[in-house]
């Protein structure tokens, strides 16, 4: 499964079953005034996140694609990435907090959960593996003051 089911699309896969919890579970339902506003922002953080961490991709020349990490010709450690290793599946998971509080359903956020497990599991650790052969010492050094998450 490493490396097999892009990061988008396993954020759709957890979009879909937090709205089947809502409608499921529903007596697990919550509300509180201005929900929707939270929702909208903590998604918008994650959608700008992301889009920054694009653009610093993108100046640096070097692949986006989360399926073959092999490809990537730079190390990019500035910008967003001086704060988080993975802005981009950071970025997802706050989509999906706001996803989960615009649903209002505490089981929902079990669904930002197994995005958080499944993509350090099956994504992170993998890309963490090729980038420590392929940069050696620079990529060490640059785990060791940049966390994986924040």
């Amino acid at each position: 499964m490493n490396l097999k089911v892009p990061p988008p699309l396993q954020a759709l896969i957890c979009i879909g079953l937090i709205w089947l919890i809502a409608r499921t579970l529903p007596e697990f339902s919550f509300s509180f005034p201005g929900q929707t506003i939270a929702a909208v922002f903590v998604a918008a953080i994650g959608g700008a996140t992301d889009v920054i961490s694009l653009n610093f991709f993108m100046r640096a020349k070097t692949t986006v694609s989360p399926i073959s990490p092999e490809k990537t010709t730079s190390l990019v450690t500035d910008g967003v990435y001086k704060y988080t290793r993975n802005p981009m599946y950071l970025g997802l998971t706050f989509i999906l907090s706001g996803f989960a509080i615009w649903q209002g359903n505490l089981f929902g956020f079990v669904g930002v959960i197994l995005f958080v497990g499944y993509v350090t599991r099956f994504q992170i650790i993998p890309e963490e593996t090729i980038l420590r052969e392929k940069f050696g010492q620079e990529y060490e050094d640059y785990c060791s003051r940049t966390g994986r998450w924040l």
